[in-house]
């Protein structure tokens, strides 16, 4: 049976059509924005606060704005660190020295009326540097100088123009027609410190390396078109996909910027190796039914260990993938081409991401289970072949894999991750974008009707091996049972590509009739034992990103976690320290540290923790 069409009624919100665009702060003389008494985290013990809650508005007005003002560009960097004030709590004497790298975009409109999706804002880097000693924080903030930064930005007039066209965005006041800057490397996805070096990554390009202290941008890494190149030169067989990738190469490349292998934002790192992994595809594997993927792991001085390339029959778009002690992980995101957003996207008409759609043909999962080691594979399982889960899902984030063998050599995999349906999936309308006025939807991201199965939401996926790489059984479960649409799964690091007891993410409480299911609001914590799940809100009329682990001792739980709070309404962002142990208890809260107005920024996307002044 194949995934049938889902109509879903959207939540009612005032037309975007009699609204300012998204991007742009209104002004506070045009525009009544809904009044605010005070906003905080409720006195119960399904929260982390003891503050007060007092009066607060929630019709379809406030909602809207609430969106928006969760996307609103931020122009102003940091010339040096500024110590952020702590509000509630304390930051403990027992806090691991380090720094927290959130990254994200950073700007949405120029000053010549044109506006870009949040995909194709330019980066923003955010440090807050954690001083377990003196338990200050100290706030930086600086936009990476990427080649389209440097173009776009006029230093001298703090002005913008923007000339690159991104893969999700149309320009209203730059080039359209013949504009070939597609490849609009922004490098605000995720941020990775590794080797002695702080890289922003981006999905298709490589990293930016940023200096350590200053967040000043050094320029591209070429962690791997440069790198070991003699290993690409072999042949390819030469059918009919070979030709056709042979034409489009030159093309790809020589008009269009782009590199020969696009490096995937999402790395993963092996715990127990001391490993750091990364993958790439072709950059034509946009546009053939095939794809090529290449994993490369390096070691903690970002030595090239290994380097290995695998060949899939069929048309893919792949954000996040997995990894366990003998394979890679990949869940088949299936894609096509759209032949009439092809050709509105090559005239300048539509994004250029509306020359893909996906693919909800199939009604199971295909998941590509490839060898890490090959030699070392007892078993002659062919890779080529897909398990082939029992259920439509696109793969958004993983939190975790690993996997365990049975005396009798048969493997069972356990993967931990957000996925979301097909039927809701829209390239062009991630965050509720629309190109065609510059606004965005609130609507799109709370349907009204099966939310819980059609927005991001966990899922545990299992799948069971005998010994000679037969695929026994195969099954998807939301994970503990949490129907809540969820997203962001992570766990302590120290834990990665091991068993792992606790997963937490970002979700939602339900307790906003206007915006039930996005932005999230809580953080929830699943203990995959038990089966409970214990989760810390943060209170009416704000919302949260990723959350991130900070390992402190050896117990799975044993650290804290970070998020940052995006109080909105007033324009202001926190930085958010909780308890593991504590969360669904009154005192899961151990500080909240406010950064200061002028630096308020918008949602973030990836972070990382790196242990270290």
């Amino acid at each position: 049976m194949q995934a049938r069409p889902y109509h879903t009624a959207p939540t009612s919100f005032p037309s975007p059509s009699k609204l300012p665009r998204f991007h742009r702060t209104p002004s506070p003389a045009k525009i009544k924005i809904p009044r605010v008494i005070s906003i905080s985290t409720p006195d119960t013990a399904d929260h982390a606060s003891s503050r007060t809650s007092l009066d607060t508005i929630d019709d379809h007005v406030a909602a809207f704005w609430d969106y928006q003002f969760l996307f609103v560009s931020q122009r102003s960097e940091t010339t040096e660190a500024v110590t952020l004030r702590v509000v509630d709590g304390a930051i403990p004497s027992n806090f691991p020295s380090g720094t927290y790298y959130l990254t994200g975009p950073g700007l949405f409109t120029d000053d010549h009326g044109s506006t870009v999706h949040p995909l194709d804002g330019h980066g923003y880097l955010r440090a807050f540097n954690i001083d377990g000693v003196s338990r200050e924080v100290k706030f930086m903030a600086r936009y990476v100088k990427t080649e389209a930064q440097v173009e776009e930005h006029d230093p001298e007039t703090n002005t913008w123009r923007f000339t690159y066209r991104g893969p999700f965005s149309v320009l209203k006041g730059g080039k359209r027609l013949g504009n070939t800057k597609v490849m609009k490397n922004v490098a605000n996805t995720s941020v990775l410190r590794w080797g002695g070096k702080l890289l922003c990554l981006w999905e298709g390009g490589d990293p930016y390396e940023i200096e350590l202290g200053t967040l000043d941008t050094t320029g591209r890494f070429d962690m791997i078109n440069g790198r070991d190149s003699s290993m690409d030169n072999r042949s390819n067989g030469g059918d009919t996909w070979d030709i056709a990738a042979g034409l489009l190469k030159p093309i790809l490349h020589g008009v269009f910027k782009m590199p020969p292998k696009r490096l995937l934002s999402h790395y993963k790192l092996d715990a127990k190796r001391n490993r750091l992994i990364t993958a790439s595809c072709n950059a034509e594997d946009m546009l053939l039914p095939r794809s090529n993927f290449t994993f490369y792991e390096y070691d903690e001085n970002f030595k090239l260990l290994q380097r290995q390339e695998f060949n899939i029959p069929d048309h893919l778009m792949i954000h996040d993938w997995a990894f366990t002690d003998t394979h890679y992980i990949l869940f088949a995101n299936r894609i096509k081409l759209d032949v009439i957003g092809s050709m509105t996207a090559i005239c300048g008409l539509s994004p250029m991401i509306s020359a893909l759609s996906v693919n909800p043909s199939k009604s199971t999962s295909p998941i590509y289970l490839l060898p890490r080691f090959p030699e070392k594979s007892p078993s002659n399982r062919n890779w080529r072949v897909p398990v082939e889960a029992p259920s439509t899902m696109w793969l958004l984030h993983v939190g975790n894999a690993y996997e365990a063998k049975d005396v009798h050599g048969n493997l069972q995999i356990q993967i931990h991750a957000s996925i979301c349906s097909y039927q809701w999936f829209n390239f062009q309308k991630l965050f509720g974008y629309n190109w065609q006025n510059a606004k965005l939807d609130p609507s799109v991201m709370n349907v009204k009707e099966g939310g819980d199965e059609l927005l991001p939401h966990l899922v545990q996926v299992s799948i069971n091996l005998d010994a000679d790489g037969t695929c026994q059984e195969s099954s998807v479960e939301p994970l503990n049972q949490w129907s809540k649409p969820a997203d962001f799964p992570v766990i302590n690091p120290d834990f990665s590509g091991n068993k792992n007891k606790y997963v937490y993410a970002a979700s939602s409480s339900g307790s906003r009739q206007t915006l039930p299911h996005f932005p999230f609001d809580m953080v929830v914590k699943l203990n995959l034992l038990d089966k409970s799940i214990h989760t810390w809100t943060v209170g009416a009329r704000r919302f949260i990103g990723e959350p991130i682990f900070v390992p402190k001792g050896r117990e799975e739980d044993d650290g804290y976690l970070l998020v940052v709070e995006y109080a909105v309404a007033i324009q202001r962002c926190y930085l958010v320290i909780l308890n593991p142990k504590r969360i669904g208890k009154a005192d899961a809260l151990v500080a909240r540290l406010e950064v200061p107005r002028h630096l308020n920024f918008p949602l973030g996307f990836h972070g990382f923790w790196a242990n270290g002044s």
